[in-house]
């Protein structure tokens, strides 16, 4: 486990604005200058929103040159998306023959580090795991989330659900594959998640959203794989749309658990800021893993 930073209190408010400020709702600098109008004893604004926002430093659980598995980059066809695209394939170093394979979804700004390391938590687990990168039409994920944002808001919303897609596919038939696929996605890969179930579902065998809004209502009807749902206590934007989203799955006799982390907030499974919670990641994670194996191994 990486060795985390001596926590700060942090008000939920705070927490509130990042949310808003993360998905496009104020900009940086009104997100600061709210911090600045808080009255939080002792603290400074740089050290609330150093806490708040990413450090990735503190995100690699499994070391990207860990003896257990071996990284590279490949490229795959997206003829309705970008044309092509580039993921982080990752896989049991000792391998033979195929594995079942997940592909995991960022969040809305690209492949950054945090993500690359869940790809190898996966494989550290048996998987082969593939992360696209939404950004690589545009050069790649470029080194901080705030460019990584606005490039990704600035893509087309069809042609990047289509690369999704188009991974989706590619993994599936990869040389390296089972033929069993699992999704994991984390806020926009949430809802990515919970679209390529509906939009896919004789592609992907299993989905595992965390803090994900739903797909296409029209497309719900069509999910047939079972789906394990995870979402923090405190996340009110994305959870106010969890009631209509759980009636249209029992209409529809979908397969599926739902899990709610009691205090904890929009973003918790992530390790590079103040926003994680260990004890509910760590559950919410030992959960996935094991839904994973039970739908994708038999």
């Amino acid at each position: 486990m990486n060795q985390q930073p001596t926590p700060i209190k942090i008000p939920q408010e705070a927490f509130d604005w990042y949310d808003e400020y993360a998905h496009g709702g104020i900009d940086r600098r009104t997100f600061l200058d709210r911090l600045g109008k808080l009255a939080i004893a002792g603290l400074t604004i740089s050290a609330v929103s150093g806490a708040l926002l990413p450090n990735y430093a503190l995100a690699e659980q499994v070391s990207f040159n860990d003896d257990d598995i071996t990284a590279s980059y490949e490229m795959f066809e997206s003829p309705k998306g970008f044309g092509e695209g580039r993921g982080y394939l990752v896989k049991p170093k000792n391998l033979e023959g195929t594995a079942p394979v997940v592909l995991v979804v960022h969040e809305n700004r690209g492949l950054n580090p945090y993500v690359e390391d869940v790809a190898r938590r996966l494989a550290k687990q048996g998987f082969v795991a593939f992360a696209p990168d939404i950004l690589y039409s545009l050069g790649g994920y470029p080194g901080n989330d705030d460019e990584g944002r606005s490039m990704q808001s600035s893509l087309d919303k069809a042609k990047v659900e289509e690369d999704f897609k188009a991974a989706a596919s590619f993994l599936k038939k990869h040389p390296l594959s089972s033929g069993k696929l699992g999704v994991v996605g984390f806020c926009f890969g949430g809802y990515i998640s919970n679209m390529l179930v509906a939009a896919m579902p004789d592609v992907i065998d299993a989905a595992v959203p965390f803090y994900g809004t739903p797909g296409p209502a029209e497309l719900i009807p069509n999910i047939k794989s079972p789906i394990m749902l995870q979402f923090g206590e405190l996340d009110k934007r994305v959870n106010a749309t969890w009631p209509d989203y759980e009636t249209a799955l029992k209409a529809n006799d979908v397969d599926y658990q739902a899990f709610v982390y009691k205090g904890v907030n929009h973003g918790f499974h992530n390790d590079s800021t103040a926003r994680y919670d260990e004890e509910a990641a760590e559950l919410a994670w030992s959960r996935t893993v094991e839904f994973f194996k039970k739908h994708l191994t038999a």
